[in-house]
């Protein structure tokens, strides 16, 4: 009997993978459809059936709909509440009723840590690091799956990190300096791969732990470096991927780089310096 319940079971998994998408087209041609469906639908699309679901879930998805210029951004943003445990927020910035919606199941061990850093890759939302009053620098890194609304675990940093700079370029996360407790090294910087779940660890003595801010210009990364037990004067480095290695800012950046800035359509824009 069993035996009889699982054979029945097979083909039914195998007949779910041969019905097409949408009777009557090829599979293709439903993808070509059903991608133009706007993305606050596609909670939706997923209660239609398995096939549909695991569509919307994959990666083949996400693909497609980026290279289409499908792929609507939205906006995530990590929060204190009035208990000062960390939260994540996301917006839909399309929809004509514009509210912030709590994400579930934020990971616990998070939720009072301080100093972690938060990127965007793919569909995936990364929180990496951090420490707490009672807790030292962690490599813990967390992902937050858009499309199937989960929290996962991820491969740890190489370096345990807290208050360190972060940011994504051609496709890689880059944690770079910070305050760590699993190394002497104070120069270090870790690159992670999505395509292994690894990172890969790195030296540049132009890193130093005290980084106020970064930006990604020109596919150049670039991380303005505060004053600190290893250097008195401000400086900004510049990290080419092509070279693999942090050279020296020219003067202009240095000078112009005084406050909070932010990268639009490829233009620095720099804001006034906090107090002023």
């Amino acid at each position: 009997m069993e035996l009889l319940e699982s054979g029945l079971e097979g083909i039914s998994r195998i007949e779910l993978a041969q019905s097409p998408l949408i009777c009557g087209l090829p599979d293709d041609i439903a993808l070509i459809c059903l991608a133009r469906v706007p993305r606050k639908y596609h909670t939706l699309l997923k209660c239609v059936s398995r096939r549909w679901r695991d569509l919307v879930s994959s990666e083949e998805w996400h693909a497609y709909r980026q290279k289409h210029k499908l792929d609507e951004p939205w906006i995530y943003a990590l929060c204190r509440d009035k208990f000062k445990r960390v939260c994540c927020y996301v917006l839909d910035p399309y929809s004509t009723r514009r509210s912030w919606k709590l994400i579930e199941g934020f990971p616990p061990r998070s939720l009072k840590r301080k100093g972690m850093s938060f990127e965007v890759l793919g569909k995936k939302v990364y929180l990496l690091g951090g420490c707490g009053w009672l807790e030292d620098a962690t490599d813990e890194v967390y992902s937050y799956d858009a499309s199937t609304n989960r929290w996962s675990e991820a491969a740890p940093l190489s370096t345990a990190r807290c208050y360190f700079a972060c940011e994504v370029l051609n496709g890689k996360i880059y944690a770079i300096g910070g305050l760590g407790s699993k190394s002497n090294d104070p120069h270090s910087w870790d690159t992670y791969n999505p395509h292994t779940n690894s990172w890969k660890s790195h030296s540049d003595p132009n890193i130093v732990p005290d980084i106020e801010d970064t930006i990604v210009l020109d596919e150049k990364i670039y991380i303005r470096c505060g004053t600190s037990a290893l250097t008195s004067h401000v400086y900004v480095v510049v990290y080419n991927p092509s070279h693999g290695t942090w050279q020296h800012a020219d003067a202009d950046m240095v000078l112009g780089w005084q406050g909070p800035a932010v990268v639009v359509d490829g233009i620095l824009c720099v804001g006034p310096e906090v107090g002023n």
